[in-house]
């Protein structure tokens, strides 16, 4: 249940949205009925709302918040671009120093070979410009019937008619006829619901394997690329077992295709390192990124391509693609900045060696509540699956819609806790310190015994 309503700006703000607001991913009958939470201000790791509660964001606003809020190097960088130069295109060989800076700055901090990045918006702009880049590099290179791209069930690679059809989730894929022609998916490597009696070592080779059986069934002179995220964050933070990804290797290493790594979740420190491909070990040619690239300050994406993709690029004329705002200098100033505070803060060294270890440990704590089947995580990224029988992971049924009733008891109790079905997740901003983990794991166990009073009776 939602507290009760007693600033009348809130109830002002609510029938706005109410009238002129359509709101994404909402079921706008439910939202009209309820009315939205409205936010108003926030600092470090928490959110005020209009109510004037104060709450742990463990959500870092959509997995972006990299570095808190209320940076104002961050608010001072986006007035100093403004000033100086508002808004110039990238296009018809025009360029600006901001956005040439932070291509730079990407490339300093990317992988071996990925010197060269496009622009976006968001980072559904960007699996927009990967689909189209990679099938224009294919016929460059005479090859242009190479045109398919794997991905993988219940993947999310944005909500634009080419992101959401690379996703994996039936849902969006209802919704507009998708996906779109030349895109299949596999399975996911989701051992605690999907695994069945399989260990994690078993399952997680047998999921990397439908890849290769995927490639042999599409035809390896059709496959031009396989796309995955390193930890599936929408999905459930889904990391895979310890065998996936080294077999994955394998497989894109025995067959010409490309391997694309979307970072826009892992990207920039998540996994306590600067990207979840160094994190496994993966060489992708290409990277989707955007969250943390800004720290969700002000709307920014991008794709970073190899120096042998671009190469061919070269040889090619016009790439006939774009948006208005790629490389937007203000925001390209406010990544550069967001990177320098990364850097010189050693943020994402902090996470890695000290607390990304103690939110770990500390949510692993949870594991012996009588709803959690399973904790897992990495870096700042965790899951808390809950479950009817802890020994054979059965489900509540659908209809309970248990890990709603948990999330609204986060909401009303000073936490943002995302439901994934019944799997609860979290991201929290990178900055957050031990003592901050500490209330966030305590919130976490008093919603979820709240959670169980309610549907355990």
């Amino acid at each position: 249940m939602s507290k009760p309503v007693n600033n009348p700006k809130t109830r002002e703000w609510q029938a706005m949205s109410r009238e002129h607001h359509l709101a994404p991913f909402s079921d706008y009958q439910q939202l009209a009925e309820v009315g939205p939470r409205i936010i108003t201000k926030a600092d470090g790791v928490y959110l005020w709302d209009s109510e004037g509660h104060k709450i742990l964001d463990a959500m870092a606003g959509l997995w972006c918040m990299a570095v808190g809020y209320g940076r104002e190097e961050l608010v001072e960088a986006a007035a100093t671009q403004m000033r100086e130069l508002p808004f110039y295109n990238t296009f018809f060989m025009t360029a600006h120093p901001p956005v040439l800076e932070l291509a730079k700055a990407i490339a300093d901090i990317a992988p071996k070979g990925l010197n060269h990045v496009f622009f976006t918006g968001s980072g559904s702009e960007g699996n927009d410009t990967m689909l189209r880049m990679v099938r224009h590099y294919w016929a460059l290179k005479g090859k242009p019937s190479k045109k398919v791209i794997i991905s993988r069930e219940n993947a999310y690679h944005g909500s634009t008619v080419a992101g959401a059809s690379l996703g994996g989730m039936k849902g969006m894929h209802e919704q507009g006829d998708l996906p779109i022609p030349g895109i299949v998916h596999i399975p996911q490597p989701y051992w605690f619901g999907e695994g069945g009696d399989m260990s994690p070592e078993e399952f997680g080779v047998w999921a990397a394997n439908q890849l290769e059986q995927k490639i042999l069934e599409v035809g390896v002179d059709k496959v031009a690329a396989f796309i995955a995220e390193p930890i599936q964050g929408a999905g459930g933070v889904i990391i895979p077992p310890d065998s996936y990804w080294p077999r994955i290797r394998e497989i894109l290493a025995k067959y010409d295709i490309l391997f694309v790594a979307d970072e826009v979740i892992c990207g920039f420190g998540r996994t306590g390192e600067w990207f979840g491909s160094d994190f496994y070990g993966n060489a992708p040619d290409m990277m989707t990124i955007a969250k943390g690239l800004t720290s969700g300050y002000v709307p920014m994406g991008g794709l970073i391509v190899r120096d042998e993709i671009v190469e061919v690029l070269n040889q090619g004329g016009d790439f006939n693609h774009g948006f208005t705002y790629s490389g937007h200098p203000v925001a390209a100033a406010v990544a550069l900045e967001n990177l320098r505070i990364l850097r010189e803060e050693k943020i994402v060294e902090r996470v890695k060696t000290e607390t990304a270890p103690y939110l770990q440990q500390r949510l692993r704590e949870l594991a012996d509540h009588p709803l959690v089947g399973e904790v897992r995580g990495v870096g700042m990224l965790g899951a808390i699956e809950l479950v009817k029988d802890k020994a054979t992971r059965e489900r509540f049924p659908s209809e309970l819609s248990v890990g709603m009733v948990c999330r609204g008891h986060c909401f009303n109790n000073g936490l943002i806790m995302r439901a994934v079905g019944d799997t609860m997740i979290i991201s929290p901003p990178l900055v957050i310190n031990k003592a901050e983990i500490d209330e966030l794991v305590a919130k976490a166990r008093q919603c979820l015994d709240l959670t169980a009073a309610e549907v355990l009776g």
